[in-house]
């Protein structure tokens, strides 16, 4: 039988993990093998495992009162189940083989440990959960745009405020330091993000940026509100997400190096972000380097809780849609 630290080594899930440390990892998994038609995972169960599909294919579906509704369809390599690993809510969806499949499931608990003793292989970890969870979010945003798409009229995008002349704006490095300070990170991560931190503030409606635009900074919010929305077309500004003082966002385009997926503007009046360049937030958290595992626990946490309600958008439109819409690549209706 094939050793489970070699089967992580041919995952690019796992390509930044150290052979030692896959060595390690593979202790805290166990290999579970299920016949076709069989429910993995139960939607409201409180369990946190995480799951690596090794062999077969996997369906995360919600029940709705039109049947099941698919949200994704995983394969070989894909990860599920790493949500309630990084937050500790309970499932929000099932996961159903759809073919007989062999699963790495990772113990929670024994990955606990390994975790607390060994801060490299937790950085590249949770770094594979940041990734993970990223890779699920934009593909769910792009599925919202596709829910209209087919024969929507093209409208107009609302036409946004002049931005604001913040010539001379400027927040001092105390103010800085105290945002940072309430994400509880180290002495060291604070004052680095607050000296290498831009700031900007954005008048009342203002785009920061829009989908489609290249990524080149992370974000996190100083004062006011910031709303993430698509644009899409024959159903106008939908909104996604709204934050509040503290929350990191536009993070995903530094993590895949795609286009922004969605716009980002000043909701309710001014807000004012601070702007954290790439170099940074890499050198921050590379997995290669002793680097912000509390920061990268931050940003996976956040993916999880937007995963989380961006999947309750979709499967509330599907409904209001009496039942129609579109299916993830790969998945037959019926």
């Amino acid at each position: 039988m094939r050793k489970i630290a070699d089967s992580l080594r041919g995952m690019e899930a796992f390509a930044h993990f150290q052979d030692a440390q896959l060595e390690r990892l593979a202790g805290c998994l166990s290999r579970v093998r299920y016949p076709a038609a069989v429910t993995v995972v139960k939607e409201g169960d409180p369990t946190q495992d995480a799951y690596i599909v090794e062999r077969g294919r996997v369906r995360i579906q919600r029940d709705t009162p039109y049947g099941k509704f698919t949200l994704a369809l995983l394969n070989e390599g894909d990860l599920f189940g790493e949500a309630g690993f990084v937050d500790a809510e309970a499932r929000s969806t099932d996961a159903f083989g759809e073919t007989p499949t062999e699963l790495l499931v990772l113990n929670p608990v024994a990955a606990a440990a390994l975790i607390e003793r060994d801060l490299r292989l937790a950085l590249a970890l949770y770094w594979t959960f940041w990734k993970s969870l990223s890779n699920k979010l934009r593909q769910t945003n792009e599925r919202l745009t596709r829910f209209f798409a087919q024969g929507a009229p093209r409208a107009a995008r609302p036409v946004a405020p002049e931005p604001l002349d913040d010539t001379g704006f400027h927040v001092g490095i105390g103010a800085k330091q105290s945002l940072f300070r309430e994400q509880r990170l180290s002495s060291l991560e604070i004052n680095l993000l607050a000296s290498l931190s831009r700031e900007r503030r954005l008048g009342a409606g203002e785009v920061l940026f829009r989908e489609g635009d290249p990524g080149e900074e992370m974000f996190i919010l100083l004062s006011g509100r910031v709303m993430i929305s698509k644009f899409i077309p024959g159903a106008g500004e939908e909104a996604l997400a709204f934050l509040e003082r503290g929350d990191f966002f536009g993070e995903m385009a530094l993590i895949d190096n795609q286009p922004r997926s969605a716009d980002a503007k000043a909701h309710e009046g001014e807000a004012v972000v601070l702007a954290i360049p790439r170099d940074v937030v890499e050198g921050l958290l590379d997995p290669k380097k002793v680097s912000s595992l509390r920061l990268l626990k931050l940003l996976a946490s956040l993916l999880s809780k937007r995963l989380r309600e961006l999947d309750d958008k979709i499967v509330g439109w599907y409904i209001l849609a009496g039942g129609s819409g579109p299916l993830p690549p790969g998945v037959q209706a019926g």
